[in-house]
């Protein structure tokens, strides 16, 4: 499967945006081959699994210019790269506790020209920064990520939905939410943006306070 499922959900890409969805998987191929940040089982669904899933935020809110990011946990840089490249006027601070990984991060978003990308060793819960909205791709059981980053986002919210976390997650995550106190939740099913099976079990929580 190639960058053609991204152009097939997003058709308003630029030529430049369709152009770096294309390099993304040779970029992604070299450093795979070196430093192991997706399973090279599953880099052959490289666009899917990692670059559509990812793009599923983009689906639930259209991120306005000046929009401030952080994506916790970002491991080789997802879903912070691919919503860079779809938010050129967006500013994405991409932090994981390996530093291999952002090593990785740092290389993809040079390579592909992303003005609006800051990437950082260091532990989620270390950032002294607040931001629109902290997304993520399941790097964690919820209420531990919500601890760590429940204060860092700004009170007042000027995008479509209610600043907050955004994280991505599948399988049944009733027990987790329940653990959750202070912050109002929202799940999407991922199923209902896009056709094909490996979404059906995928959702995207939105948290946020009262």
């Amino acid at each position: 499967m190639n960058a053609e499922i991204i152009f097939q959900y997003f058709p308003e890409l630029t030529q430049k945006q369709k152009e770096q969805f294309v390099k993304l998987y040779e970029l992604y191929a070299y450093w795979n081959a070196r430093i192991n940040v997706i399973s090279r089982k599953d880099f052959e669904n490289f666009y899917l699994h990692h670059v559509l899933h990812s793009l599923a935020i983009a689906k639930v809110v259209q991120f306005k210019a000046f929009t401030e990011v952080m994506d916790a946990g970002t491991g080789g840089g997802f879903p912070g790269i691919p919503l860079a490249i779809l938010f050129p006027d967006v500013s994405f601070y991409l932090v994981d506790s390996t530093g291999k990984k952002i090593k990785v991060v740092k290389q993809v978003a040079a390579e592909l020209g992303l003005k609006n990308t800051e990437a950082e060793h260091i532990r989620m819960e270390q950032v002294d920064r607040s931001f629109d909205f902290i997304v993520s791709r399941a790097v964690t059981a919820l209420p531990d990520f919500v601890r760590w980053t429940q204060y860092k986002f700004h009170r007042k919210s000027f995008n479509d939905i209610r600043n907050g976390i955004l994280y991505l997650k599948g399988g049944d995550l009733q027990d987790e939410l329940r653990q959750v106190k202070g912050l109002k939740k929202k799940i999407f099913e991922l199923s209902e943006f896009f056709s094909e099976p490996y979404f059906e079990t995928k959702k995207l929580v939105h948290l946020f306070r009262r």
